[in-house]
């Protein structure tokens, strides 16, 4: 898993270079890992109506799910942020619903060889689940 985790992040460190953040300035790429190891990945797009920003790990979330990819081993974030970027709240339900088993590798831009790695659950414990 330890080369799966250096190759994530590189592709996250690459997706952060398409974001689209001209209000902000806070460039932020992600990619997931499923398990056949095909890599997902996106970046983050704002709006000047900032609540139609969306966040990079949604935005690969959403590319990987509509593109039919499911079953998540791992997901990567990468931005210039001190210890690695943390998902927000929204992102941290929406891996807790598509990829709750996933490991969360955060990397600051500056340093992507110091990952931290977190699971869904840790950043989310109790998530809210729709009843089966």
């Amino acid at each position: 898993m330890e080369n799966h985790r250096t190759d994530l992040v590189a592709a996250a460190a690459a997706a952060r270079k398409r974001a689209l953040a001209p209000y902000s300035r806070f460039n932020v790429g992600a990619a997931l890992l499923t398990r056949s190891g095909e890599i997902i990945s996106g970046a983050n797009v704002e709006s000047a109506s900032y609540g139609l920003t969306c966040c990079a790990e949604r935005v690969a979330l959403f590319h990987a799910l509509t593109s039919g990819k499911r079953d998540f081993i791992a997901i990567a974030i990468v931005a210039r942020a001190d210890r690695g970027p943390m998902p927000c709240g929204a992102c941290r339900q929406l891996l807790a619903e598509y990829a709750p088993d996933a490991a969360v590798w955060v990397a600051d831009s500056r340093a992507l060889g110091r990952i931290r790695e977190f699971s869904v659950r840790q950043l989310l414990p109790e998530a809210f689940l729709a009843a089966e």
